[in-house]
């Protein structure tokens, strides 16, 4: 199955599920002009991408479900509110938080969730699938910030 197409079927998961909130990410803005939602699907591509062109075995649904719920904190970061300060360091437990409300997730999508932000989150990840988000999160956010804020899919 190709990368967009599977993840295509797991974002349909994520977003009809009866309790998700995912349909909200995308009000939300990441970095530069790209929503939470888009910027999640990117993180999930090329995720799947690069476990595929490097030959990495990964737990394809694991990665693509944590990849895209990484960033499932639904607020607005931009806003300037004291709950908000430090987004950075305490955003990937308040998205943990959510997602493990909404969601029924394994121990591999709970890892991704809780430690992309590695080195800002003190533990490491414990999983290659963690280790895989947690440096693509980065590059995505990059490209975001810096430059057009497209990625591959998209193109």
């Amino acid at each position: 199955m190709n990368n967009f197409k599977s993840i295509k079927a797991i974002l349909s998961e994520v977003r009809t599920d009866k309790k998700s909130h995912f349909k909200q990410t995308s009000g939300f803005v990441q970095h530069g002009n790209t929503s939470v939602m888009k910027h999640c699907i990117s993180v999930a591509y090329v995720s799947l991408m690069i476990a595929k062109k490097l030959h990495i075995k990964v737990d394809r649904k694991a990665l693509v479900r944590g990849a895209l719920l990484h960033d499932y904190f639904l607020y607005d970061w931009h806003e300037k509110d004291g709950g908000h300060r430090l987004h950075g360091f305490r955003h990937p437990a308040f998205a943990l938080y959510n997602a493990s409300k909404d969601f029924s997730l394994n121990r591999k999508e709970k890892n991704i969730i809780a430690r992309h932000m590695f080195p800002l989150t003190v533990l490491p990840p414990r999983c290659l699938e963690a280790w895989i988000v947690c440096f693509v999160d980065k590059y995505c956010a990059f490209s975001e910030t810096m430059g057009d804020g497209r990625i591959q899919w998209e193109r």
